[in-house]
């Protein structure tokens, strides 16, 4: 149980008693009202007093019903294991918030998609560029708005996006996209170079915004599973999990012990394959083909597993309300079938970190120092390779963590190196585990009943997916449909990053940089 005494006294001196309707749920979740303009002051003294910091800012469209839009804050406070939910008012007919975006970068992006989905100004905001808007929406057109009607057609006025120009003597641009060979998703990236060295690389996503969030609105609980699963195809557990979680909290249901180990382990068998997968496309981005076909034989033996554990290779249904879909398989003997897939991947490991060529174009390329790294809020392996000591599973336990033992790894140079070793580490610690959790796996029930939701109240949860924890906020309205979901993928705050990591590098080394980093363009899409 959290102590929120001296918290409740810090806010008290701060803001002067304009905090109102302070609340404490689950032992370590603050709820309160604040006036409009405390934001700044709340983030401020948040960070100087407790070292909480802001993850996630959620509009809302709650004018049908109380005649307002509302603006969340959500606080995490990692040494202590704690948030702090802050809701603020806004007048429907001047929607506006101070902005925070000189404070801490990620606000700054959050108050951009609020403007483009919602019409809610940040008074103060340095960048009055769209980030999700493209020129082919309507100027009065916001998406997230409960009485938004969609256009009949779509048009593109042929507007250019106000990129910021870089000149000098010798600099030149390369723009990339947003149409790629293969089969990613479409980005645009605009490179500045003299002669091979990148000097500013600018990118522009949301080519394909799905309205994600929007789906979600007027579905039973139980129908935005499937739609969690998809937000991000590669991370169907990390989402899935942090919709269910979030339901959960605000149902009030516990979750069966059996299920909380179960989630554990199919949490950490999508981190492996990712991860695996990960390591042989950065070694092929070098030229060393062996490893990259390696590692993907490896990656279908765990997504043959998947199937075995879900009926999916995807690891779909493995993640239901109140529990979990499928309990371990008769005759799955998961610990050695684990033990054998890493022989066999650090095998290719030693082999390929044994090359010198391999090694000499990961070591130094695509730096993100440790300031860069925090300022932007990295979350993931991409933080933890730059030195930032974070991970939701041991910060804020979930599931069975709280029950386990693991290490975080943690790599001081930021580079490509740093990163590929990171998936490495992480790989023996997911099966290190998984064989923990099977070990002490519990009998008992694989689900719980859902109770009613109370009606516009919010809850939410973090989930360390593999790519970096993952935040799911949610509302339900009167008759127990979604009301409102927001969906905080980690890589909205780790794209940006890459245009630092970057710098002084030459151009056939974006490649290489990107894959490091291995951001989802669907999941920061949505």
């Amino acid at each position: 149980m959290t102590d929120f005494s001296r918290l409740q006294a810090a806010l008290d001196r701060n803001l002067k008693g304009r905090a109102s309707q302070v609340q404490v749920r689950h032992g370590n979740q603050g709820y309160l009202q604040i006036a409009l303009g405390d934001a700044p002051y709340l983030a401020e003294f948040l960070r100087a007093d407790f070292g909480a910091e802001l993850i996630l800012m959620v509009a809302n469209d709650r004018r049908d019903d109380k005649g307002a839009f509302e603006v969340h804050y959500l606080f995490a406070n990692a040494s202590e294991n704690w948030f702090l939910h802050a809701t603020k008012d806004l007048l429907d007919d001047e929607p506006i918030i101070a902005s925070l975006a000189t404070f801490y970068y990620p606000a700054s992006r959050f108050e951009r998609e609020i403007k483009d989905l919602f019409g809610i100004e940040a008074i103060g905001h340095p960048d009055r560029r769209p980030l999700v808007r493209h020129a082919f929406w309507p100027e009065d057109y916001y998406p997230l708005r409960k009485d938004a009607v969609p256009p009949e057609k779509f048009e593109d006025d042929g507007t250019s996006f106000p990129f910021k120009p870089i000149s000098g003597e010798g600099v030149y641009e390369i723009p990339v996209g947003p149409v790629h060979a293969g089969i990613i998703e479409p980005g645009h990236f605009r490179f500045s170079v003299v002669g091979e060295t990148v000097v500013d690389l600018k990118i522009r996503l949301y080519f394909t915004h799905k309205g994600t969030e929007k789906l979600f609105e007027g579905k039973l609980p139980i129908e935005g599973v499937a739609l969690a699963e998809r937000i991000s195809g590669d991370t169907t557990i990390g989402h899935s999990l942090a919709y269910c979680q979030a339901i959960e909290s605000l149902a009030g249901t516990q979750v069966p012990e059996r299920a909380k180990y179960l989630r554990v382990i199919l949490l950490e068998v999508e981190r492996l394959y990712n991860h695996i997968a990960d390591f042989g496309a950065i070694c092929n981005d070098t030229g060393f083909a062996f490893a990259h076909s390696q590692c993907f034989r490896i990656r279908e033996r765990l997504l043959r597993l998947n199937k075995q554990l879900t009926g999916n290779r995807l690891l779909r249904s493995g993640i239901t309300l109140g529990g979990v879909g499928h309990d371990l398989p008769n005759g799955l003997d998961l610990t050695r079938e684990l033990d054998s897939i890493w022989a066999d991947f650090n095998e290719v490991v030693e082999i390929s970190l044994a090359n010198t060529m391999l090694s000499d174009r990961l070591e130094g390329a695509g730096r993100l120092t440790l300031q860069t790294a925090a300022d932007h809020g990295v979350l993931g392996y991409v933080a933890r390779a730059s030195g930032l000591n974070v991970d939701t599973r041991r910060d804020h336990p979930y599931a069975a963590y709280a029950q386990l033992k693991f290490e975080v790894p943690v790599f001081e140079s930021g580079d490509v190196r740093a990163r590929t070793e990171a998936r490495v580490a992480e790989v023996r610690q997911s099966i290190a585990l998984i064989k923990q959790a099977v070990a002490q796996l519990p009998a008992g029930l694989l689900t719980a009943p859902i109770g009613d939701l109370p009606p516009f109240e919010p809850a939410f949860s973090v989930v360390e997916g593999w790519r970096g924890a993952i935040v799911h906020w949610v509302m339900a309205d009167r008759t127990g449909r979604l009301y409102r979901v927001k969906v905080k993928d980690p890589s909205f705050v780790n794209w940006p990053a890459l245009s630092f990591a970057l710098l002084k590098n030459i151009v056939p080394d974006f490649p290489l940089c990107n894959k490091s980093f291995n951001q989802s363009y669907s999941g920061n899409d949505l």
